[in-house]
C-alpha cells in the first residue's frame, strides 16, 4: 500500500459492501474496500439465489441505477424464473439461481476492474473519531469519523466510512448445544466495533438467522423427486442487452417432510438452541427453521423442501426449507426420513447464528448515522436480512457517502419511487423488531413499483448523479421513446379492419364491438399487444430496430395501457403524500415545548428527528392530530 488516505472506506465485502464500494468509486471517490477474506467477496452465505417476491424488484432497481448485482447475477445464473406470472404485473418478480463460485468470481472481476477502487484484506477493529461536533449545523452529531484501524495495526484515513459487517459483529454459531464464535462457518467473528459504537451512544441488540445443511448430489435419488425447471426464456435482471446468461441451466427439485421426519425433530427439541434457552434473540418470522415449523404448525403432516444446486461444477445441494440449529445427528437422521434423501450424505450441517445489529432509527434516510458524521450503516447491521435488501442499502450508502465528500445534495428515494425507498423509509422511521425482509405488501404503490419499469423510475436520477453511465442512459431513453411511439400509434389507429374483428371474435368478443382505437382494444382483458403485433405491420417496423429489447418494450407498453387507470390513481395518491415531504422541520425543533402533541409523539419525534412532515407522519405512534398540530406550526 503506497497511500493510506481515501475518500471512502467500505468495511465488509458482502452484498452491501460490494455495492457501496463500487458505487462510490465509479462516482469518482477514491475508495478502499476492506474484507477479512478476499476469497469470499460477494459470498452467498445462505441459499445460492437472488431475487424473488419484492426482492427481484430491488435487484432491477439496483441495476437501473447502475449498480452491479443484476449483472453479476445474470453472468452467474444457472436458472431464471419470473414468479407470479399468473397474477397482475405489479406482482411479477424475477428470481435466479446462481453458481455460488461464479457469483464470487464475477464480483471479484467487477471490483478489480473498477477505477478508484482498492481492496485490503484485514479486519477493522475500531473507527477513528474526531469528537469535534462543529463540522455540521445539526446538533445530533457528537463525532466525525476520520478513518479506521485494522487488526494488523494499519491506520487508514477517510472522509467517510460505510460499515457493512453482515453477521460478523460478535457472531456466535449454534450447532445444537455446541457454540462457536464466528461470522459464518469456518470464519471468525469481528470483535471491537460494537463495543466502541455502544460507548459512543449507539443502541445495539442481537438478532438470529440460520441456514440449512448442504448435501452431496451423488447421494440424492432425483428419480423420485419433482423437477422444477427454469423458464425457457431469455429474461434476466439487467437492463443492459449485452449482459447475457451464459452458464448451463439447471433444475431445482421438490420433496416433502413427513410425520416420521417431524417425530425425529421433536425428539431433538431439548437440544435445540431455539427451545432450550440458549438463543434469546429474535429470528425471521417469515423464514422459520424446520424445528419452529413443526412447533408452530403442529397440525401439518408435511413441509415443502426445495433442493437447489450450488453450481454447475459443484456436487453441493442446498436444502431450502430445512434451516436448522439442531444437533447434526438429528438433522441427518431427519433428512434420511425424507423421500429421495434416504441415503443422503451431508457436506455440513445447518446452524443458527446470533449477531449484533443497531437500531436503524439511529440513521437518517441517507443511511448516515445520527451520532457520527460521515459514518454510514448498510445491510444486516441495520437489522435486515437478505442479499437484495443489503445490496440496495449498500448502493444508497455508497452514493451518499460520495455526495457528502463532495458537498452535494444526498439521494433519498421516496416510497413511490422504489422498493429501496420503502425499505429505507421503514427502517429509519419504524425500526425493526425482527429481521426485516421486503414484501410487496410493504409498498403502498405496488403498481408504480413494477419490475419492468425500474429504469423509467430511477435511471435518469442516477445518471444525473454520475453513477448510471451514458450508455445506460441512452438505452433508457431509447426504450422510453419506443414506448411513447408505440402508445401514440395505438391511440391513433382504428381497430375496425376485418383482421381485428376476427381477433376480437377469437378472444370471445362480438365482431360488432370493433370500434375505437387499438389502444382501446388493448385495454380489454383477453387482448395482448402481441396479438396486435401479429397483424400490425407498422408496429412490427417500430420494433425492428430494437430486436434485443422487443419483449421488454412490449411488456412495459402493454402494462402501462392495461393498468393506466390504476396507475393514475396511485400516482395521484402518491403526489398528495409527497407534498407533505416538502414541508421541512428544523433540525433543532423542540417538540417537548408543544403540550398539544401527545406524550408518545413528543418522545418519538424528539428521538427520531424527522426531516419533514411526511417523515413524521410515517412514525408509528404519531397521530393525524399530531400532524395537524405540526402543520399549523409550520404555517400550513
Amino acid at each position: 500500500m503506497a497511500d493510506f488516505e481515501y475518500d471512502i472506506i467500505a468495511v465488509g465485502a458482502g452484498h452491501a459492501g460490494c455495492e457501496a464500494a463500487s458505487a462510490a468509486a465509479r462516482m469518482g471517490s477514491r475508495t478502499l474496500l476492506i474484507t477479512m477474506d478476499m476469497n469470499t467477496i460477494g459470498q452467498m452465505s445462505c441459499n445460492p439465489a437472488v431475487g424473488g417476491i419484492a426482492k427481484g424488484q430491488i435487484v432491477r432497481e439496483i441495476d437501473a441505477m447502475g449498480g452491479q448485482m443484476g449483472i453479476v447475477t445474470d453472468r452467474s445464473a444457472i436458472q431464471f424464473r419470473m414468479l407470479n406470472k399468473s397474477k397482475g404485473a405489479a406482482m411479477w418478480s424475477p428470481r435466479s439461481q446462481s453458481d455460488r463460485k461464479q457469483f464470487i468470481q464475477q464480483w471479484i472481476k467487477t471490483l478489480s476492474s473498477t477505477d478508484n477502487l482498492h481492496i485490503w484484506q484485514d479486519e477493522v477493529v475500531s473507527l477513528l473519531l474526531d469528537n469535534q461536533n462543529n463540522t455540521t449545523n445539526s446538533s445530533s452529531f457528537t463525532h466525525t469519523v476520520t478513518g479506521v484501524v485494522t487488526r494488523l495495526g494499519v491506520t487508514f484515513k477517510a472522509r467517510a466510512v460505510v460499515l457493512t459487517n453482515g453477521t460478523f459483529l460478535s457472531g456466535l454459531l449454534h450447532f445444537g448445544r455446541t457454540q462457536i464464535p464466528g461470522g459464518r462457518i469456518a470464519e471468525k467473528a469481528s470483535i471491537g466495533l460494537t463495543e466502541q459504537l455502544v460507548a459512543t451512544g449507539f443502541i445495539s441488540q442481537r438478532m438470529k438467522t440460520g441456514t440449512p445443511a448442504r448435501l452431496d448430489r451423488r447421494s440424492i435419488d432425483f428419480s423420485v423427486l419433482q423437477e422444477q425447471p427454469g423458464d425457457n426464456t431469455e429474461e434476466k435482471f439487467s437492463y443492459l442487452p449485452q449482459v447475457r446468461r451464459c452458464l448451463k441451466q439447471m433444475s431445482c427439485f421438490i420433496t416433502y417432510t413427513n410425520p416420521t421426519t417431524h417425530d425425529i425433530l421433536r425428539r431433538g427439541l431439548p437440544d435445540s438452541p431455539l427451545y432450550n434457552g440458549q438463543i434469546q434473540s429474535i429470528g425471521p418470522r417469515y423464514c422459520p427453521s424446520i424445528e419452529t415449523k413443526i412447533v408452530t404448525f403442529a397440525d401439518k403432516d408435511q413441509h415443502q423442501l426445495f433442493l437447489e444446486p450450488e453450481g454447475v461444477d459443484s456436487n453441493e445441494y442446498y436444502v431450502n426449507g430445512f434451516s436448522s440449529s439442531m444437533p447434526w445427528q438429528i438433522q441427518l437422521e431427519a433428512l434420511h426420513s425424507v423421500r429421495g434423501l434416504e441415503h443422503c450424505v451431508m457436506y455440513r450441517p445447518g446452524y443458527a447464528i446470533e449477531y449484533d445489529y443497531f437500531d436503524p432509527t439511529q440513521l437518517y434516510p441517507t443511511l448516515e448515522t445520527k451520532l457520527i458524521h460521515n459514518l454510514f450503516f448498510a445491510g444486516q447491521i441495520n437489522g435486515t436480512t437478505g442479499y437484495e435488501e443489503a445490496a440496495g442499502q449498500g448502493l444508497i450508502a455508497g452514493i451518499n457517502a460520495h455526495q457528502n465528500c463532495i458537498g452535494a445534495e444526498p439521494l433519498v428515494l421516496s416510497r413511490d419511487e422504489s422498493y429501496i425507498g420503502v425499505l429505507i423509509d421503514d427502517l429509519t422511521h419504524k425500526g425493526v423488531d425482527e429481521p426485516y425482509r421486503m414484501f410487496t405488501s410493504r409498498a403502498e404503490y405496488r403498481i408504480l413499483l413494477r419490475q419492468d419499469n425500474a429504469d423509467e423510475r430511477l435511471t435518469e436520477k442516477s445518471y444525473s448523479l454520475g453513477l448510471a453511465d451514458a450508455d445506460r442512459y441512452r438505452l433508457y431513453t431509447t426504450k422510453r421513446e419506443a414506448i411513447e411511439h408505440i402508445t401514440g400509434h395505438l391511440a391513433t389507429t382504428a381497430c375496425t379492419t376485418p383482421a381485428y374483428r376476427a381477433l376480437l371474435e377469437q378472444q370471445g368478443y362480438a365482431a360488432s364491438s370493433a370500434h375505437g382505437s387499438l389502444r382501446d382494444m388493448l385495454a380489454r382483458p383477453n387482448i395482448t399487444l402481441r396479438n396486435i403485433l401479429a397483424i400490425d405491420n407498422s408496429l412490427q417496423e417500430i420494433l425492428s430496430n430494437l430486436p434485443d429489447r422487443r419483449d421488454e418494450i412490449l411488456d412495459s407498453t402493454e402494462i402501462n395501457i392495461k393498468y393506466s387507470g390504476y396507475i393514475a390513481r396511485e400516482r395521484m395518491a402518491a403526489d398528495k403524500l409527497r407534498r407533505l415531504d416538502t414541508i421541512k422541520i428544523p433540525a433543532t425543533f423542540n417538540y417537548n415545548e408543544l403540550q398539544s402533541l401527545s406524550t408518545e409523539a413528543r418522545q418519538k419525534l424528539t428521538r427520531l428527528r424527522p426531516a419533514t412532515i411526511g417523515d413524521a407522519m410515517r412514525i408509528p405512534g404519531v397521530s393525524p392530530n399530531d400532524i395537524n398540530v405540526l402543520l399549523v406550526l409550520m404555517g400550513r
